[in-house]
């Protein structure tokens, strides 16, 4: 028979409110014969339909512990992603399979790669840590079937996997701007070698001074551009490459945290299933010694059950407390998910920012080097608007002429 406490899912608490009292638990005994007893059904078998009593003075309360002020919003810590069960009274007796991939308690949870989620058929209404931003908080508390296996992935490694492919980008465009740099560079060599040309040099006149300018104006680009490639370097290219230098190692450290506090979930799940198990087998041997009883096939039947009795009492408390630290591991992971998953997304942020900024750094440096280049060929212009073909020819002449005494005819 499965047997489940109807506890209420709730998001705005902040606490899982489990709670048993230390008399009725003694109390219980964890007996069928209680029911022939009494007439009725116990505390235990009626969980599938009341919530558990309280302990007067004592909780069994997974409530994160409390942070310095400003790392986490409150609202944030007050939320809890799964139904936190209240004790051993309020837990499944399900003699299947014990596999931690997927465990369902009736109704109200189904645990998850030993995650507890409210069951999908019950589901209380949830809302949104961070409503209409889409945050990593909200959309990452499952595992995601792995692709390229059999396996899955976590989505708190999902939000790793963006992380370190940002690095990776943003070490790409450093190494762009890097290729442009070299560009530049070779640009400007290229640019200074041909001033140097010595082609056409003769040209005279106000044109043969417009083509010197020309010349000159290709050093001045070449001066130009050399000064580009150095700032792209200075003020894009190096700040991409060196922007988080750590980023890698201090990631890794992250995903081992997480990682760590999901194994400890993992190994306090085992230990509720164990529990459970061992509960199950002292109730089965306590429901035989009671039908050995009835049938009188002993003497020492009736000694024989209060010792079962009182171990399926300890199996009962044991599984109470195995229940405990598994719920106070799944809220610490859980505040932890929160805290380090909105880091992630503040980082994120951060660096698309950074690089946004540094790209309209390289755009300005752009319209810059246009100005300066328009500069360069300014005074070009000024020389060739000066360009007087008649004048030219004055002053060739003048300087050429042989004599301006035309010729004559012969006379006899």
């Amino acid at each position: 028979m499965e047997q489940v406490c109807q506890v209420p899912y709730s998001t705005g608490t902040g606490r899982h409110a489990g709670m048993l009292g230390a008399r009725h638990a003694r109390s219980l005994e964890w007996s069928p014969l209680r029911r022939e007893r009494k007439a009725r059904p116990s505390s235990f078998h009626r969980a599938g339909r009341a919530t558990c009593p309280p302990r007067a003075g004592a909780t069994m309360s997974t409530r994160p512990p409390t942070r310095p002020p400003g790392s986490v919003p409150a609202v944030l810590l007050g939320f809890q992603p799964a139904l936190a069960l209240t004790g051993a009274l309020c837990l499944q007796q399900n003699l299947g399979s014990s596999s931690p991939g997927k465990k369902q308690s009736k109704e109200n949870t189904i645990t998850i790669n030993c995650v507890t989620f409210p069951h999908p058929d019950t589901m209380p209404e949830q809302q949104l840590l961070k409503p209409t931003e889409w945050s990593y908080c909200d959309y990452f508390w499952a595992d995601k079937k792995d692709p390229q296996g059999n396996g899955t992935v976590a989505g708190f490694e999902l939000l790793l996997q963006k992380q370190l492919k940002g690095k990776q980008m943003q070490k790409e465009m450093s190494e762009f701007i890097r290729e442009r740099i070299k560009i530049e560079e070779e640009y400007a060599k290229n640019l200074a070698k041909l001033s140097q040309n010595s082609l056409a040099a003769q040209e005279e006149g106000s044109l043969g001074e417009a083509w010197a300018q020309v010349k000159k104006s290709l050093a001045d680009e070449a001066e130009v551009h050399l000064k580009f490639s150095a700032k792209l370097h200075s003020e894009v290219e190096r700040p991409l490459m060196n922007f988080r230098e750590n980023f890698k190692k201090d990631m890794k450290k992250c995903d081992h945290h997480i990682a760590d506090l999901r194994k400890q979930l993992s190994s306090r799940y085992a230990a509720v299933e164990k529990a459970r198990k061992a509960l199950t087998e002292r109730q089965r041997d306590l429901e035989m010694k009671t039908q050995q009883l009835e049938i009188k096939l002993s003497n020492k039947t009736e000694e024989d059950i209060k010792k079962a009795r009182r171990k399926s009492t300890q199996a009962g408390d044991d599984l109470m407390r195995c229940v405990d630290l598994y719920n106070q591991a799944q809220s610490k992971w859980f505040e932890e998910m929160v805290t380090t998953t909105l880091e992630l997304e503040r980082l994120e942020v951060e660096r698309v920012e950074m690089i946004r900024q540094h790209l309209c750094q390289y755009t300005q440096l752009r319209h810059e080097t246009d100005m300066f280049n328009q500069s360069t060929v300014e005074p070009v212009d000024q020389l060739l608007r000066k360009v007087d073909p008649a004048k030219d020819r004055e002053l060739w002449v003048r300087e050429h002429k042989t004599g301006n005494i035309r010729p004559v005819d012969m006379e006899i």
